[in-house]
């Protein structure tokens, strides 16, 4: 008997998580749509020059490094930082 009781009330637990997905489904369908139909307004400041004219070149540049070159200067960050003793 009570075995029958879990499978009841985990049936029912199902059946409301399966509606609540398909009502988030359908409610993020509807603002995907909204969403598509909004013109562009106004871009991120940081896209922009001087002049309010978007930049057409890269923002994000990596240069290459050596690792003995990365090494060092994590080295000299960590032995001049000040106030502390980092012998162990």
């Amino acid at each position: 008997m009570l075995q029958i009781l879990y499978i009841v009330a985990f049936s029912v637990l199902l059946l409301f998580a399966i509606g609540n997905l398909v009502r988030s489904m359908i409610s993020l369908s509807h603002r995907e749509v909204e969403v598509v139909r909004k013109p562009i307004r106004s871009l991120h400041p940081e896209l922009l020059d001087s002049k309010g004219q978007v930049i057409d070149e890269p923002l994000l540049v990596v240069k290459p490094l050596d690792v003995e070159d990365v090494r060092s200067r994590l080295d000299a960050l960590y032995e001049s930082s000040p106030g502390a003793d980092y012998s162990l």
